[in-house]
C-alpha cells in the first residue's frame, strides 16, 4: 500500500506537473489515511465506504476545520480514481462520500469609530499620506474592489455628478456614487501629488493612483498600506482592502440602504452574494434591541 502511495506521488509530481506544496499536501493527507486503515487492520485501498466515512469522523473529532477535511476528501478522491484506472481496485468506496457544506464565514467589519482612525490615520502633510487618505476614502466611499480601485482611470471620475465609474469583473461597468468628503481628497490627490508623479516618471499614464516612482501601484503595495495604518492606530482585526468593502455593506445597510441598491453598488450579479451583509445587519439590530428595551 505504501509503493502504491509512493507511485501516485510520483505519478502527480512527473505527469500531472504538480507543485511540491500539492505534493506535500496530498502525502500529509493521504499517510494519514494510511495510517488509520493500518490501525484497523486493513491490508488494501478496496474498503468499504463506511471505513472512509469513519475516518473523516475522526478527522472532525480531532478539531479540523471544514476546509481541511474537504481537502482530504479532495486528495482521497484523486487517489482513489488513480487506483481505479490502474486496476488496483475494483470500486471507489469515494463515490457515496460527499464533500462537507463549506461553512460561511461572516466577513469582518470595522465600526464607524474604527474606520473615522483609519482614514485619519495617514500623516496627509506627505505626499504620499494625501495619496494614502484618497485611497482609503475611495475604498470606504464606494465599496469598490481593491483590483478596480487600481485600475481607475482619469477619465473614470465625474465630480459635478458625484460619480465614478467603475471596471467591474467579466468588464461590466457600473457608476458608483462618492461621497464628497471622498471627492475632495481624491481631487486634492490628484491636484497636489498625481501631477508631480507623472512628471516624475516622464511617461504619460491616466491611472489616478501611483506609487512613488510614478507608476501604477499594485494591489500588494494597497494591502501592505492598510495593514501600516492598523498596526499604527491599533486596531488588531484582520483588516483588508476587502475589509472596507465589507465595511461600507455593512454601514449602508445599518443605516436602512436598500439591499438591492447595496447589491448594484457593489456589482455583485447574484443578491444571495450581498444577502451575507444581512446577517452583520440583524446582528446589530439584535445588539441595539438588548440595549434599548428594558426588560431585554
Amino acid at each position: 500500500m505504501k509503493d502504491n502511495l509512493e507511485d501516485y506521488l510520483r505519478f502527480s509530481q512527473v505527469e500531472r506537473g504538480l507543485s511540491p506544496n500539492t505534493i506535500v499536501s496530498y502525502r500529509t493527507d493521504l499517510e494519514e489515511y494510511l495510517s488509520y486503515l493500518e490501525d484497523q487492520n486493513e491490508t488494501s485501498w478496496e474498503v468499504d465506504y463506511l471505513v472512509v466515512d469513519a475516518f473523516l469522523a475522526t478527522q472532525k473529532d480531532k478539531g479540523k476545520a471544514t476546509t481541511s477535511i474537504s481537502r482530504m476528501i479532495s486528495s482521497l478522491r484523486k487517489f482513489y480514481q488513480w487506483l481505479l484506472r490502474q486496476d488496483i481496485i475494483e470500486r471507489d468506496p469515494l463515490v457515496k462520500i460527499d464533500s462537507p457544506k463549506s461553512e460561511r464565514r461572516l466577513p469582518t467589519a470595522l465600526s464607524e469609530e474604527e474606520v473615522t482612525k483609519l482614514l485619519d490615520a495617514p500623516d496627509t502633510n506627505t505626499r504620499l499620506g494625501i495619496r494614502d487618505r484618497a485611497i482609503l476614502e475611495v475604498l470606504y466611499a464606494t465599496g469598490m474592489r481593491v483590483s478596480e480601485l487600481i485600475n481607475l482611470r482619469t477619465g473614470d471620475i465625474h465630480s459635478e455628478l458625484k460619480i465614478i465609474r467603475v471596471l467591474g469583473k467579466g468588464s461590466k461597468e457600473r457608476l458608483v456614487p462618492i461621497t464628497e468628503v471622498a471627492l475632495s481628497w481624491l481631487e486634492k490627490y490628484q491636484k497636489d501629488v498625481r501631477e508631480n508623479q507623472v512628471l516624475k516618471s516622464g511617461q504619460f499614464t491616466d491611472v489616478i493612483f501611483l506609487n512613488n516612482h510614478g507608476r501604477q501601484l499594485t494591489r500588494q503595495a494597497v494591502w501592505q498600506k492598510i495593514k501600516k495604518y492598523c498596526q499604527l492606530i491599533g486596531i488588531t482585526k484582520n483588516v483588508t482592502p476587502h475589509t472596507l468593502r465589507h465595511t461600507f455593506a455593512t454601514h449602508l445597510l445599518e443605516n436602512g440602504a436598500d439591499l438591492r441598491v447595496v447589491q448594484e453598488i457593489l456589482g455583485h450579479s447574484d443578491i444571495t452574494t450581498t444577502q451575507i451583509y444581512t446577517n452583520l445587519t440583524q446582528k446589530h439590530i439584535l445588539e441595539v434591541y438588548n440595549q434599548a428595551h428594558p426588560r431585554a
